[in-house]
C-alpha cells in the first residue's frame, strides 16, 4: 500500500504542527544550527550556547533549490544559432532573473513559515517581530517588479536582447534598503536575545529541522536581503562581459554599475551608522572619567570583536574612527552589554607593534621564545603615553589572518587621523612605528570595503584586552589608571 504525502510545496507555515501558546513547552527536536551570520560574516558574542533542555537529533532531509541555466530551460537548437559570447550572456541575464526568483520565495517564507506563526501562536509579540523582521514586507514588491520586467523583456524564445535600461530604471527603488540593513544589528541582537526562551527556540529548531529550511536558520532568511545587494555589481559585470561593446546595453549597464557601487555605498555608510549608534548605547561605564568625547562623537566603528589578553581574558574591542575601546562582555537583564574595562585611547595617541610568535610570556613579560609556544602565537600590543602614565595591552587574536585585519585596521585609523591633522612627511607618507602591512584580501572589518563585502559588518569577531597602565611600563600592573 502506497502512503501519500502531502506535497512539500504546500506546506507554507508550521502554525498546525505546533501546540497552542499556552500548551506545554514546544518538544526540540535537534541540537541548534549556530548562528554565524553577523552583519559581517562572522559569529558574534550575542550568539548563545546551545540549551541545556535541548537533545540531539539526526539532521533532517533538506530540500535543495535546483540550480538552473538558461541553455536547459529554453529551446536547446536556440543555442546553435548563438555565439559562445551570447549563450554567455543569456545565461547570465537568466541568472539575475533566476536570483530574483529565489530572493521572493525565501521573504515569502520568511514571513509565513517564521513571522506569522510566531505571532500567531503568541510565540513573540508583534512589536518584537516587526523590530526582528524590519521593512522586510517592504522589500517583496521591489523584487518582484524587477523580475517581471525582466520576464516581459524575454522573447517567446527564451533570449533576451535588453536588460541595460531596465536595470537604470529600477535601481533607485534600492534606497528602501537603507532602513532595513541599518536595522540588522538591533535585530540580531534582539533575535539572540529571544532564543533564551525555550519556546522561541524550539519553535526556530523545528523549523531548522523541517526540509523547507534548507538547513538555514531565521538569520540566514532575514540576511538574504543584504547578501543579494552585495552580488548585484557581480551579476551586472558578468553580463557587460559579454555583451558587444556596439550594443545598445553596454552603456546602460555601465550606468547600473555606477548607480548600485554608489547605492552600497551610501547603505554601507547609514548601517555603520547605525551600528555604531547601537554599541555606543551599550557601553556601562564604572566611572564617570570612563566616558570619553570621543565616544561619543563617533559615528562608525572601524572594527571590533573578542581578543584575548596575556592573561586569556576574553575582552571585547572596539576601534572607532578616533577612539579604542577595551570593554568585558557582561549580561545584564538577560542582554548582553559592554562594560568598560580600561580607559580609552585616542587613536592620535595610540602606538601599535606586532609581536613574533614564541615572543611575549603569558604573564606579561618578554623573554624570547618559551615552552607551549602554541599559547603565545598572534600576539600584538598597543600602548598609550599620556600624563607620564604608560597604559599597554597585549592582545591575542584567533588567528594570524584575524590579528592582520586588526593591524590593518589599527594602520588605517592611526592614518586618517594623521592626514586629518596634517601630520604627514615631506615625502607624503604618514609617519609612524606602525608595521606596513597590506590589506588582507576579502577582510570583513575595515569600514571601507570592496563591494564584494560593502553590506558586510565592520565585525571582525576578536576578543581584544587587557592591560595595565603604569609609568613604569609594565603591563600587568593595572592600578596607575584605576581600572577595576
Amino acid at each position: 500500500i502506497t502512503k501519500r504525502v502531502k506535497p512539500l510545496s504546500r506546506v507554507t507555515s508550521l502554525v498546525n504542527l505546533i501546540p497552542p501558546g499556552k500548551a506545554t513547552p514546544l518538544k526540540r527536536l535537534g541540537q541548534t544550527l549556530q548562528c554565524s551570520i553577523s552583519f559581517r560574516n562572522e559569529s558574534r558574542a550575542e550568539i548563545m550556547p546551545s540549551r541545556p533542555w535541548g537533545r540531539q537529533a539526526p539532521p533532517a532531509i533538506s530540500k535543495r533549490r535546483d540550480s538552473k541555466l538558461w541553455s536547459e530551460t529554453f529551446d536547446i537548437h536556440l543555442g546553435t544559432l548563438l555565439s559562445s559570447r551570447e549563450l554567455k550572456r543569456q545565461e547570465a541575464i537568466f541568472e539575475l532573473s533566476q536570483g530574483e526568483q529565489d530572493l521572493i520565495e525565501d521573504l515569502k517564507l520568511a514571513k509565513k513559515a517564521y513571522h506569522d506563526p510566531m505571532l500567531k501562536l503568541s510565540i513573540m509579540t508583534k512589536h518584537e517581530l516587526n523590530q526582528i523582521f524590519g521593512t522586510l514586507d517592504s522589500l517583496i514588491p521591489l523584487h518582484e517588479e524587477l523580475l517581471s520586467r525582466l520576464r516581459e523583456a524575454r522573447k517567446p524564445d527564451g533570449s533576451t536582447e535588453h536588460v541595460g535600461q531596465i536595470l537604470v530604471d529600477w535601481l533607485p527603488c534600492l534606497d528602501s534598503y537603507n532602513s532595513y540593513c541599518s536595522n540588522q544589528v538591533a535585530a540580531k541582537a534582539l533575535l539572540d536575545h529571544k532564543k533564551q526562551d525555550h519556546r522561541v527556540h524550539d519553535f526556530l529548531q523545528r523549523c531548522l529541522e523541517s526540509p523547507f529550511s534548507r538547513k538555514l536558520d531565521l538569520w540566514n532568511f532575514l540576511d538574504i536581503p543584504r547578501s543579494r545587494l552585495v552580488k548585484y555589481p557581480l551579476l551586472l559585470r558578468e553580463i557587460l562581459k559579454h555583451t558587444p561593446k556596439d550594443h545598445p546595453d553596454n552603456q546602460y549597464l555601465d550606468e547600473a554599475i555606477r548607480m548600485i557601487q554608489s547605492i552600497m555605498t551610501e547603505i554601507n555608510m547609514k548601517t555603520g551608522e547605525s551600528e555604531c549608534r547601537f554599541y555606543k548605547e551599550r557601553l556601562l561605564y564604572l566611572e564617570g572619567r570612563q566616558r570619553d568625547l570621543l565616544i561619543e562623537q563617533s559615528r562608525i566603528i572601524t572594527c571590533h570583536g573578542e581578543l584575548k589578553n596575556n592573561r586569556g581574558v576574553k575582552l571585547h574591542v572596539f576601534l572607532f574612527q578616533d577612539v579604542l575601546v577595551i570593554t568585558r562582555a557582561v549580561t545584564q537583564s538577560e542582554q548582553l552589554w559592554y562594560q568598560m574595562h580600561h580607559q580609552p585611547i585616542p587613536v592620535h595617541l595610540l602606538e601599535y607593534v606586532d609581536l613574533q610568535d614564541g615572543e611575549i610570556r603569558l604573564g606579561g613579560s618578554i623573554r624570547g621564545a618559551f615552552s607551549n609556544i602554541e599559547r603565545t602565537k598572534n600576539f600584538f600590543r598597543v600602548s598609550c603615553h599620556s600624563g607620564g602614565q604608560l597604559q599597554m595591552h597585549s592582545f591575542q587574536a584567533s588567528d594570524t589572518f584575524n590579528k592582520q585585519q586588526w593591524l590593518n585596521c589599527l594602520r588605517q585609523a592611526k592614518g586618517a587621523v594623521t592626514v586629518a591633522t596634517g601630520n604627514v612627511d615631506p615625502a607624503g607618507q604618514i609617519p609612524s612605528q606602525q608595521i606596513p602591512f597590506p590589506s588582507p584580501s576579502g577582510s570583513a572589518v575595515t569600514a571601507e570595503s570592496t563591494e564584494q563585502s560593502n553590506s558586510e559588518s565592520l565585525d571582525c569577531c576578536m576578543d581584544t584586552s587587557e592591560g595595565g597602565a603604569a609609568s613604569h611600563n609594565t603591563e600587568d600592573s593595572p592600578g596607575a589608571l584605576g581600572q577595576p
